[in-house]
């Protein structure tokens, strides 16, 4: 018996860990780049949002809510992927380069 709630227990533990990855997990060394993640609203529609800040996200001017979960991962993986370009080709500049660059993006507003 107590061997059948070990295994029950250890499929109930990997089924919480692939739900948890599956839906960001903890943040990596790369974390840096990961600004927007995603919830469940209470009428179950989703919204991607601002991790430290908790604002919705916008896109194209549209705000990213009322999403259903495959458009709200989409929406959130995008942005997370855009923040990751942007810091590939910071680094890729000099640090004169790298100034003129976070001024023209508009960063020091933020």
């Amino acid at each position: 018996m107590n061997a059948r709630r070990n295994e029950i227990g250890r499929r109930l533990d990997a089924a919480a860990i692939g739900i948890w990855e599956y839906e960001g997990g903890a943040p990596g060394s790369d974390s840096m780049d990961h600004h927007y993640g995603r919830r469940i609203e209470t009428d179950r529609s989703w919204t991607v949002y601002h991790v430290f800040t908790g604002i919705t996200a916008v896109i194209d001017g549209a705000a990213m809510t009322g999403l259903s979960q495959p458009d709200a991962t989409d929406g959130m993986l995008s942005l997370n992927h855009r923040n990751a370009a942007r810091r590939e080709e910071r680094d890729r500049l000099s640090p004169l380069h790298r100034t003129a660059w976070w001024y023209k993006a508009g960063a020091y507003r933020s």
